[in-house]
C-alpha cells in the first residue's frame, strides 16, 4: 500500500527578523552532541565512528528553551501550515537543531519518523512504528506534522535534495541562497536528503558519541568540535550547516482533533490490524505485542511493506562500508 506522498513544500524567504537572537539561542543551548539513534544505533562509545552531525532539542516534550519561541510560535510557519493542509489546528509541537561540517556523500535519504494516535517512540519501538507508516493501515490514526527547515547561512555544499514527486522522480534541490529561508511542507510524506557538506578537502571527519561541538570563547567566533581531549575541528560559526527544524501537529477541524484523540491505538489494535493483514496475505506469521523483538515478526512486516528507495539518492554517511 505504501505511504501517501505529500504535495510539494513551499519555500519561505526572509523568515527571521533577529538572526542575532538566533546565535545567541545556540550559544547559550550549547553544547551539542553527535546524532546517532536511528541512523546509528549500538555505537561503540570508545571508536570514533560518527560523523560531525551534531544536534540538539530547542523544544521538546515539557523542556522549552528560553527564546525557542523565536521558531515555535512563528506566525508564518502556522499560517503557511494553515494553507498547506488546508487545517484549522496546528499545534506547535518541537524544536530540533542540526549543527554539519565536513561530511562527504550526503545524509540518509528518508522520510520522517511518524507518530499515531496513542503510539509514539516513548511506547513503540521505531522499526514498528516506521511499519504502520508504510503500511498504510494506520492512515486513520495517523497524526499528520507539518515540518519547516531554516538555514540560517549558506555553506560549502550542505544542499537539500528533496522528492516532491514521489520516489520514483528525480529529486529537487534546494543548494543557493539558502540563508534565512525555510522549506515547509509534508516531511513524513517526502523523501529528502542533504547533500555533502565542506569543507571538502578534509574528507568525513569522524567521533565518538561522546563528541561536543560549542563555541570557544576566547573571542575569535569560532566552534570546535572536541573528542577524547582533541579538537577535531575548529572554524568560525559560518563554517558549520545550521539548520532549524519546526513541528506541528495539524488537524483539519477540531472534531476531527476529538475523534482521533479519542481513538488512540493500543498495542492490541496494532496487533490485530498487521494479523489481518499477515492473514490475508497468507502469512503464517502472527504479530503477538508481547514479542516485538521477535526478528521473524519485524522481518516478516518489512518484507510485505518495505520503505521505498529515491532515485538518485547520494550514497549515506551512515551506510556500512
Amino acid at each position: 500500500m505504501g505511504i501517501r506522498y505529500s504535495k510539494p513544500p513551499v519555500l519561505m524567504h526572509d523568515v527571521i527578523d533577529d538572526l542575532d537572537a538566533v546565535t545567541r539561542l545556540l550559544e547559550s543551548q550549547a553544547p551539542y552532541t553527535p546524532l546517532g539513534g536511528w541512523y546509528s544505533p549500538g555505537a561503540d562509545p570508545t571508536k570514533r565512528t560518527r560523523p560531525l552531525w551534531f544536534q540538539n532539542d530547542w523544544v521538546h516534550d515539557t523542556f522549552a528553551a528560553e527564546g525557542s519561541d523565536l521558531f515555535l510560535q512563528h506566525v508564518g510557519y502556522i499560517e503557511a501550515a494553515k494553507e498547506f493542509y488546508g487545517a484549522e489546528i496546528v499545534e506547535p509541537q518541537s524544536v530540533y537543531v542540526n549543527l554539519m561540517v565536513a561530511i562527504e556523500g550526503g545524509g540518509p535519504a528518508h522520510t520522517d519518523n511518524p507518530r499515531f494516535q496513542g503510539r509514539d517512540r516513548t511506547n513503540t519501538p521505531m522499526w514498528l512504528l516506521r511499519s504502520m507508516l508504510w503500511s498504510g493501515l494506520f492512515n486513520d490514526a495517523e497524526i499528520v506534522q507539518a515540518t519547516a527547515i531554516w538555514w540560517s547561512n549558506d555553506v560549502e555544499g550542505g544542499e537539500l535534495r528533496y522528492w516532491p514527486n514521489g520516489a520514483t522522480e528525480p529529486a529537487q534541490v534546494h543548494s543557493v541562497n539558502m540563508s534565512n529561508t525555510a522549506l515547509l511542507g509534508d516531511n513524513h510524506g517526502m523523501f529528502h536528503q542533504v547533500g555533502a557538506i565542506g569543507p571538502h578537502d578534509v574528507g568525513s571527519l569522524r567521533v565518538t558519541p561522546g563528541a561536543t561541538l560549542g563555541p570557544v570563547g576566547d573571542g575569535s567566533g569560532d566552534w570546535a568540535v572536541n573528542d577524547l581531549s582533541d579538537c577535531v575541528f575548529r572554524a568560525p560559526l559560518s563554517t558549520y550547516r545550521l539548520s532549524v527544524l519546526w513541528k506541528a501537529d495539524i488537524y483539519a477541524t477540531a472534531e476531527e482533533r476529538e475523534r482521533q484523540v479519542a481513538n488512540a491505538l493500543s498495542m492490541d489494535d496494532v496487533a490485530e490490524r498487521f494479523n489481518q493483514d499477515l492473514a490475508g496475505r497468507g502469512s503464517s506469521v502472527r504479530f503477538d505485542p508481547a514479542k516485538l523483538d521477535d526478528p521473524e515478526l519485524r522481518a516478516t512486516i518489512e518484507h510485505f511493506h518495505p520503505e521505498d528507495v529515491p532515485v538518485g539518492a547520494l550514497r549515506s554517511v551512515f551506510a556500512s562500508s
